[in-house]
């Protein structure tokens, strides 16, 4: 099985909220989920898209296609479609975003780049997203703690 984040743990097991390393694909593929949508889907169709790969070319093309047609399955509707960004922010080892500076400094933390640059690419994207505005953000102090951030 996939490892998960230990800040996930309070829903993992049920797979209730969409974890961080599904999230990261549905941004590779420029999906959007919705989690009423995500909830109306079983237990073995999250499991899959927890474990199916989206990495190469043919991975992500698949990973978008299996995912559009269980949402029409389950909801009868399209998803939402997103841009792909060619250069995403969390491939990025040399440039840490303001919005996780800023979320840092809140939280009486500085990220200092060789501590960015050790992180991969699902770690930083976690931390991207637990920092943007609107988002709940009581993870972000987890997900620093359990990335030795702190």
């Amino acid at each position: 099985m996939a490892d998960f984040f230990k800040f996930e743990a309070d829903f993992v097991d049920s797979l209730r909220c969409i974890p961080m390393q599904v999230r990261y694909k549905l941004d590779t593929c420029g999906i959007k989920l919705k989690l009423s949508d995500w909830n109306q889907m079983t237990q073995a169709e999250r499991e899959a898209l927890v474990e199916l790969p989206c990495t190469t070319t043919a991975e992500i093309q698949y990973y978008q296609e299996y995912i559009q047609q269980l949402i029409v399955n389950r909801t009868g509707t399209l998803p939402t479609t997103l841009p792909i960004e060619s250069e995403p922010a969390w491939l990025d080892s040399k440039a840490i975003p303001i919005s996780i500076q800023d979320k840092a400094q809140e939280t009486g933390v500085i990220v200092t780049l060789s501590q960015w640059e050790n992180l991969s690419p699902l770690q930083r994207f976690a931390l991207i997203k637990l920092s943007r505005s609107g988002h709940e953000n009581k993870n972000f102090p987890k997900a620093i703690a359990e990335f030795n951030i702190v």
